[in-house]
């Protein structure tokens, strides 16, 4: 374990401790618990928590391995907290990280699965998802505003970000060509015009004097295990697939190609493959797979699981454990349906979430080595502005589907509300939670629990 390095001064600042891993732990599972509001959200609570007040990792090296993490497929929030785990604790720090992003929310998708599946339809449910949806909102579009500001440094970088927004609304663009050019345009970009692409996944931060401590741990030469060696990749391939696909096999090997858990691991294991850009790129696929192909979910109910997952701490990734919840509760065979349920359920999560340590193991040495690499950069640093207008069109995404009850899709897939089906409720809500969070700074926890109550109480009130 890494020694604690006593807080000291560089210049007028006070250099950050390094954090003991029993520090490490507790911050990891507080924003496991608190992880709401979708990868905006969570994205800017890391930063908040990491970067703007315990000055972990400073906001240079933050941003760069979150642009690492946009290109992976899966949730890149999680990605993220286990790269920065990995930085600071080694092996054992990224798999506690992971692990705490990920468990209470998907503990909390485990139970209001078997919610769904007992009691169905509930007012006063309906009610508290309402006031949720509502400050859910409000913190999307305040992580939006919060991230746009670091990264949307010059006006080239607000251009990629707007062309990206049309390209992934209005042309329905696949979110991993939108991320191809986005590089090279940086990439190219870099050459006929450094000024405006170095260093342009540096936001408006603390600065090149505030380093964070792992960037201070770098300077004292104490990181060894973030430097590739020979056998690194081929270590890692040899230890994380076997992880990985083992259960996999010994599932298929066991119950057969036809039987619903293996058809749950095989096809999970590839969406984690495949699913570039989150939960929103990946929910149609999977929507029309659960649905038309496997005969798992009825139409709508993967709006419903969506609903759930937006509602709970983690990735909204956490729908698939969902669907897989749903695929074997109604293929139980001889167990117990409950049981069998949460066995698909864990299923799911082992197929969605272990590919996500495998990435950042393989591949996040070779990015620390390319950090100095200015073309890298100025094509990391479009991605970032990229995906600003990705997470745009996320937040108006989410924005319609709460505001309105009916959204129609026009033929190039871009998303337009039926006017006279607002909702007056959800409106009402979320503009009292927009003010909450943005003019109030009302923290994200009492908007939370005052935005359910709010929606209990127009319940109660007939509205």
């Amino acid at each position: 374990m890494i020694a604690v390095a006593p807080a000291h001064k560089s210049g007028n600042v006070e250099a950050p401790a390094v954090p003991t891993f029993a520090e490490a732990v507790k911050l990891w599972a507080k924003i496991g618990l608190l992880s709401f509001g979708g990868p905006a959200g969570q994205i800017a609570l890391m930063h908040r928590e990491l970067v703007e007040e315990r000055r972990w990792i400073g906001e240079q090296r933050f941003l760069h391995a979150l642009n690492y993490c946009m290109l992976l497929p899966g949730p890149e929030a999680q990605q993220l907290a286990i790269y920065i785990g990995w930085l600071l604790h080694r092996t054992i720090g990224g798999l506690v990280a992971g692990i705490l992003f990920v468990l209470p929310g998907a503990l909390v998708m485990l139970i209001l699965s078997s919610l769904y599946v007992l009691y169905g339809d509930m007012p006063l449910v309906e009610a508290l998802f309402l006031g949720v949806k509502a400050a859910v909102l409000a913190i999307v579009i305040e992580a939006v505003i919060r991230i746009g500001r670091r990264a949307l440094k010059n006006p080239a970088m607000v251009s990629i970000a707007v062309v990206a927004f049309i390209a992934i609304y209005a042309l329905n663009v696949p979110f991993p060509l939108i991320i191809l050019l986005a590089g090279l345009t940086g990439w190219l970009g870099n050459r006929l015009a450094p000024g405006l692409f170095s260093g342009s996944a540096h936001g408006k931060g603390d600065g090149p004097d505030v380093k964070g401590a792992v960037d201070l741990m770098f300077e004292r030469g104490e990181l060894t295990h973030v430097k590739p060696t020979r056998w690194h990749a081929p270590r890692t391939v040899a230890i994380w697939l076997p992880i990985w696909l083992g259960p996999v096999l010994l599932i298929w090997w066991f119950t057969g190609s036809a039987s619903v858990w293996t058809e749950i691991g095989r096809f999970f294991s590839l969406m984690a493959v495949v699913t570039f850009g989150g939960a929103y790129a990946v929910l149609a696929y999977v929507a029309q797979a659960a649905v038309q192909s496997f005969g798992w979910l009825a139409p709508g109910e993967m709006v419903d699981g969506l609903g759930l997952a937006e509602t709970t701490p983690g990735p909204l990734i956490l729908v698939l454990q969902f669907v897989g919840f749903i695929a074997a509760f109604r293929h139980a065979g001889s167990l117990n349906p409950l049981l069998a349920g949460s066995l698909g359920a864990l299923l799911t999560l082992w197929a969605t979430f272990t590919p996500c340590f495998f990435w950042i193991f393989l591949g996040a040495p070779y990015i620390e080595a390319l950090r100095g690499n200015r073309a890298l950069s100025a094509a990391l640093g479009a991605i970032t502005a990229a995906v600003v207008g990705v997470i745009m069109n996320l937040a108006l995404w989410f924005a319609l589907h709460v505001v309105f009850r009916e959204v129609h899709a026009m033929s190039l897939g871009m998303n337009v509300p039926v006017l006279s089906s607002i909702d007056w409720r959800a409106a009402l809500l979320s503009l009292a939670a927009m003010i909450a969070i943005l003019k109030l700074k009302i923290g994200m926890l009492p908007t939370l629990a005052g935005s359910a109550l709010a929606g209990v109480l127009l319940l109660a009130a007939g509205g």
